[in-house]
């Protein structure tokens, strides 16, 4: 009986994927939960298994087609007597060990219009199978590439084989002074879905940006004076991520409405605390939510954030991981940001951006002193946060990182 392969079911805020890659092409034999194809969406890509053994019987829907949640896209077949025993048998060995690498269309054709060599780009898909992904990284086109990208040479005519010494060919105007390529790449389907958020954030929402400064020494004191402890104790390091959090959840429970969003013409009051925390992927920016982050210790945040750092950077951040949350804390300053002004991340109605940590000049008690001071950014949507909330929301965080053992208490 044939089995028919549907495109998984995509969260309520993603309405369709591309066809990326298959893995398999009809007449070929699969093994179930072995990857058939990559569907990429507006947030991450994800592989379909094969449900069970059998032969890929026909594609539905070819590379680079757009499909939606429950959309057929192709069907197997059980295995046949003779099939099955072949696959049964034992492998043979290869007669020759130093194979081409295996690469997807969409990768070939990136690199037989940039002039590449497949032999110096690593492949992260399926047993080394080179991704449309892994080209664009090794050209430095996405973050997270380890060989230094080729200078990609434009398509030339192959030369006449008799050329006219007194008329050569005049050189390329692109190609007549270094330091002058172009190189033209498709924009990832991840790339332009952030584009377009990042418009529509602005078109729809009226984002105001309010700026304090905090004093770390306090949180840097505690980090240093249990750092060593901590790691032990949990197996994970004591970062600054773990205090914001947790001051924000405070400061999100004292200002409801800037945990709140907007639904038509409704605004939604969120009754728990879904915390964003924006990280950096080779494949662009994501935001995996700490789920109910009231609730977690300080231990259990640090593991969360190492986790999802991990996955983004394997390409295994889930949909559900990346669904949802009530706020977002994006941090800069590990770029070296000194100050910016954060865009909100729809629906949500606020955003905390943390920044470079530098030793300056400041007042103390009447005395100049010099600490480790961070410039705070909140954006926020004036359409339902005032500036008077927005101000006091933004000093409560300050306010409870300048003495840690506020958030312990409860004031």
């Amino acid at each position: 009986m044939t089995t028919t392969i549907k495109v998984p079911d995509f969260p309520e805020s993603v309405t369709d994927g591309t066809i990326v890659a298959w893995h398999k092409q009809p007449g070929e034999q699969v093994k179930r939960d072995e990857p058939l194809v990559d569907i990429e969406t507006d947030k991450v890509m994800f592989e379909v298994p094969a449900p069970e053994d059998g032969v890929l019987e026909k594609i539905l829907e070819q590379e680079n087609a757009v499909v939606v949640s429950g959309q057929e896209i192709a069907a197997i077949r059980p295995l046949s007597g003779s099939e099955a025993a072949q696959a049964a048998a034992p492998p043979t060995e290869p007669a020759d060990n130093h194979e081409e690498p295996v690469i997807t269309p969409s990768a070939r054709k990136l690199i037989d219009e940039q002039g590449l060599d497949p032999a110096r780009i690593k492949g992260t898909g399926k047993g080394g199978r080179i991704l449309k992904e892994d080209v664009l990284r090794h050209q430095g086109v996405i973050g997270g590439g380890e060989a230094a990208p080729e200078k990609a040479e434009p398509p030339v005519a192959p030369p006449s084989p008799t050329p006219a010494p007194e008329a050569p060919v005049p050189a390329s105007p692109r190609r007549a002074g270094a330091g002058r390529e172009e190189r033209r790449v498709p924009m990832t389907r991840l790339r332009s879905r952030i584009a377009e958020r990042l418009v529509e954030a602005q078109h729809t929402a009226a984002i105001l940006t309010t700026f304090n400064e905090v004093d770390m020494q306090a949180v840097m004191a505690l980090r240093q004076n249990y750092r060593e402890k901590f790691e032990r104790a949990h197996g994970v390091r004591l970062g600054f991520m773990s205090f914001f959090v947790k001051a924000s959840v405070e400061a999100l429970k004292r200002f409801p409405m800037v945990n709140a969003s907007i639904d038509g013409g409704d605004i939604v009051y969120h009754g728990y605390f879904d915390v964003g925390v924006a990280i950096g992927a080779p494949r662009g920016l994501v935001v995996p939510i700490l789920r109910d982050a009231d609730s977690m210790s300080v231990p259990d945040i640090e593991k969360k954030i190492i986790e999802y750092s991990d996955k983004a950077k394997q390409g295994k951040i889930s949909l559900d991981e990346i669904t949802g949350g009530t706020f977002t804390i994006t941090n800069g300053g590990v770029f070296g940001s000194l100050l910016s002004t954060p865009i909100l991340n729809p629906p949500q109605s606020a955003i905390l951006g943390m920044h470079k940590i530098e030793q300056r000049a400041v007042v103390r008690e009447g005395e100049i002193v010099i600490r480790p001071m961070m410039y705070l950014a909140l954006s926020y949507d004036h359409r339902i946060i005032d500036g008077r909330e927005a101000v006091q929301f933004l000093v409560t965080i300050k306010e409870l990182l300048e003495d840690p053992a506020r958030m312990l208490i409860g004031v």
